[in-house]
């Protein structure tokens, strides 16, 4: 079976959540019989055609971007012709130029919607895209969340619970890099053998900000890996508390990523806004068995991190909670070890690349079956 990831951003070009997630289902797939393309856009496509991993991406130059909205005046002909390859076609959420484009092409095959998250940060724009969306929404055949939380919170998917179903995303232990010594040594002489971690994309809904005010009057090492938008707000704010114990690693390669998470003692993640759909690295924490730390915000995050059990939830925005919560775990090493052992069991029974590829091979089936005997 052949089936079209369309998304408006892909790795090689950008590093995110959903680009992992999307790597991580193509990935998976091919053990079940699917064979998987990503059309995406990006700045410099050149080359138009690449390999990442196993499976074949597509690119297509971007013109414009409006309001976080990717924008390009030849994908259309790509999206019309990959489609008509594909048996399925998997659309990522949201992307308001993607339900255009899905109208404009006058896709005729069996269409499934990966619901990555709600629009949070646009809601002036959203009052103008809402029929649209709905008309794209009502058009798919599934709807696919990625936590009982998120389908729970939304307003959106409550008007679609009959054709929405549960998919957690999930990961391959094996596709992450092996703990190079060498590595390991050398972030070890840095940062110490405890520390708190946190990785990610420095956008406004991280909720960094707070994890800086939680920081102050503590002395236990916080390492930051990522960049992004607000990277220089931050370290000003930093700078400002005087938080010597606070470490920005920046963006680094896969392998020292790996070697941080092998070496930290817990993750924090500090997410306070429902842009924060799901967290994949507080997945990654849970892999790597570690104790985690993440805020209540009514979506995956709290699927993740079950609160007492594989780590602690705590208020949104509330530096004062995330400060106790982290001495919580600093001053109790045995409990941080033993959260860190629940949540990497819960890791292996919900969130593995391979229960999730076996998911989403069943529900292409289903749709496409469906649309044969319709």
């Amino acid at each position: 079976m052949r089936v079209l990831h369309f998304f408006k951003t892909y790795l090689p070009e950008t590093v995110g959540g959903i680009e992992q997630v999307i790597y991580q289902i193509c990935e998976s797939g091919r053990a079940h019989g699917i064979e998987s393309q990503v059309l995406t856009l990006s700045r410099e496509p050149e080359p138009a055609d690449l390999t990442v991993g196993s499976h074949r991406v597509r690119r297509v130059r971007l013109d414009l971007q409006v309001a976080s909205t990717g924008i390009s005046w030849r994908v259309l002909s790509q999206l019309k012709r990959l489609a008509a390859e594909a048996d399925v076609v998997n659309y990522h959420f949201p992307w308001p130029f993607m339900d255009v484009l899905h109208f404009a092409a006058r896709i005729d095959k069996p269409a499934v919607v990966t619901y990555h998250s709600d629009i949070v940060r646009q809601r002036h724009l959203l009052k103008l895209y809402r029929p649209l969306m709905h008309r794209f929404l009502s058009s798919v055949e599934r709807i696919v969340t990625a936590s009982p939380n998120y389908l729970a919170t939304s307003e959106v998917l409550g008007r679609y619970r009959d054709k929405t179903v549960v998919i957690p995303y999930g990961l391959d232990r094996s596709s992450y890099p092996p703990a190079d010594p060498a590595r390991l040594e050398y972030w070890r002489r840095r940062f110490g053998d405890r520390f708190f971690l946190f990785v990610g994309v420095m956008r406004y809904y991280k909720g960094l900000h707070i994890l800086l005010e939680a920081a102050r009057g503590t002395d236990y090492p916080i390492v930051i890996v990522g960049s992004g938008p607000l990277e220089g707000k931050l370290k000003s704010q930093a700078r400002n508390l005087g938080l010597s114990n606070v470490h920005f690693a920046g963006r680094l390669e896969d392998a020292d990523k790996a070697a941080l998470l092998e070496l930290c003692s817990a993750m924090v993640f500090p997410s306070h806004l429902r842009s924060e759909a799901f967290g994949i690295s507080l997945l990654e924490g849970a892999m790597y068995g570690k104790p985690l730390i993440s805020a209540e915000i009514g979506t995956g995050t709290s699927y993740i991190n079950v609160h007492g059990e594989t780590g602690l939830v705590v208020p949104p925005a509330d530096p004062v909670s995330l400060r106790e919560a982290m001495r919580a775990l600093w001053n109790d090493p045995r409990m941080a070890a033993e959260m860190g052992r629940q949540a990497e069991q819960r890791y292996r029974r919900v969130f593995t690349a391979e229960r999730m590829g076996q998911q989403l091979a069943d529900l292409y089936r289903d749709v496409l079956a469906g649309r044969r005997r319709g």
